[in-house]
């Protein structure tokens, strides 16, 4: 065989390509400004938490608001009336809950060394739980104290904090409420005149979902805080109505919520005995999985116009970006970018235009006319009412219109 490196053999050359990225100015720029703001939004997490939670206060009270100044009563009058009741519905619960779980911790903590006991015997019955009753005879009362001692000043700290940022809360949105004419006029003067009518439409679908959110928050939560009630209740379990209502305001919190209604429900039975607390904690378990699994979904993607599926992957994609702040904002934050594809008209890959499409593009060049007529010559506070009051009346004509079955209810 001739040699392949041979002299008359011809030469084999490679010709590799070069791909060299040159971004602009402007991109660098941009770039570098998004960085800077994703670690400024980081560092500031806890005001923009405090911020989105005061607007989740407004976009919850302003029915309420308004349904007072429909009967012509003044809005500071109906915002007062408001926010005292609210103020009387939290100091309601925590008189309700704190005293008796207190006494109920101090029952337990007087009463551990019996019901270790009772607990140790019951479980030396069986040869799978022999080594947990060692475990348990070889615990001290002084050494639960003592654990209990060194985590109270760290809890009792982020107890405070977490006060202090929902008091922030509360007060945002009171002055949020105020200041509503000033404040969004500023936002108009931010905005071209001819998406005024688009904006106003976004802000008013932004405070639907926020009432659709708590309303679907207010029946999860009574959901739970009556079967807890009919649970212990029944178990002649005490304090039930103080466990009950803990229980249905920590169904709000996404997966700590279950762990705190079932933890509560499960020591408020500790001295019924082994037998109820079974009961209560088996019950408990199949009651969350439940809600978790059947009535979250199908109360949600009603009042939010999501699919079951949707809801779902919400939840979980929440929770792994920010935990348990991520996972309670998920749903609002999902029908509100849903909505903003449909509001902004985003042309989806796989979307065709439909005769509905156009109709609704043609009452929008309606409505901007409208407003460029009506507003013509007026500052942006004045402006920004005739057009939140152009999209009111026509969202009241849309929803009194037959729709389309939702994905969510055919699901």
């Amino acid at each position: 065989m001739p040699n392949q490196g041979s002299a008359g053999s011809a030469p084999h050359t490679h010709h590799q390509r070069v791909f060299r990225i040159e971004p602009s100015p402007g991109t660098i720029i941009a770039l570098l400004t998004l960085i800077a703001g994703l670690w400024v939004l980081n560092r500031l997490l806890p005001v923009v938490l405090v911020l989105v939670t005061a607007l989740v206060l407004v976009g919850t009270m302003s029915p309420a608001v308004r349904w007072f100044e429909e009967r012509r009563m003044r809005r500071g009058i109906g915002i007062a009336i408001v926010f005292a009741a609210l103020m009387v519905a939290t100091a309601l619960i925590i008189t309700l809950t704190i005293p008796a779980l207190l006494e109920q911790a101090s029952n337990l903590l007087d009463q551990e060394p019996v019901l270790r006991a009772k607990l140790v015997q019951w479980l030396t019955g069986s040869h799978l739980t022999s080594p947990l009753a060692e475990l348990l005879r070889k615990v001290h009362s002084g050494d639960l104290v003592r654990m209990a001692a060194s985590n109270a000043y760290e809890y009792s700290t982020r107890a405070i904090a977490i006060c202090a940022y929902i008091l922030s809360s509360i007060f945002l949105a009171l002055y949020i409420m105020i200041d509503r004419n000033r404040l969004r006029g500023g936002l108009f003067l931010l905005v071209p005149r001819s998406h005024h009518i688009r904006l106003s439409r976004i802000m008013l679908n932004l405070e639907t979902i926020v009432g659709g959110y708590i309303r679907g928050q207010v029946i999860t939560s009574a959901f739970m805080g009556i079967f807890v009630f009919i649970l212990l209740k029944g178990c002649d379990v005490s304090n039930a109505l103080a466990i009950a209502v803990f229980a249905g305001v920590a169904d709000v919190l996404p997966y700590i919520g279950a762990l705190l209604s079932v933890g509560a429900a499960v020591l408020a039975a500790l001295p019924r005995g082994p037998d109820i607390i079974i009961v209560v904690l088996l019950l408990m378990l199949t009651y969350e999985v439940l809600e978790s699994r059947l009535l979250v979904p199908r109360i949600y993607g009603r009042v939010l116009r999501l699919p079951s599926s949707v809801i779902m992957f919400s939840l979980l994609a929440g929770s792994v970006l920010s935990g348990v702040v991520g996972a309670l904002l998920a749903l609002p934050v999902a029908s509100a970018v849903l909505m903003l594809i449909e509001e902004l008209r985003v042309e989806l890959p796989g979307q065709q235009e439909q005769a509905q499409d156009v109709e609704i593009r043609e009452r929008d060049d309606r409505g901007e006319e409208e407003y460029e007529r009506r507003a013509e010559g007026m500052p942006a506070e004045q402006a920004a009412a005739i057009a939140v009051e152009i999209s009111t009346d026509r969202h009241k004509e849309e929803s009194a219109l037959p729709t389309k079955p939702d994905l969510a209810e055919g699901e």
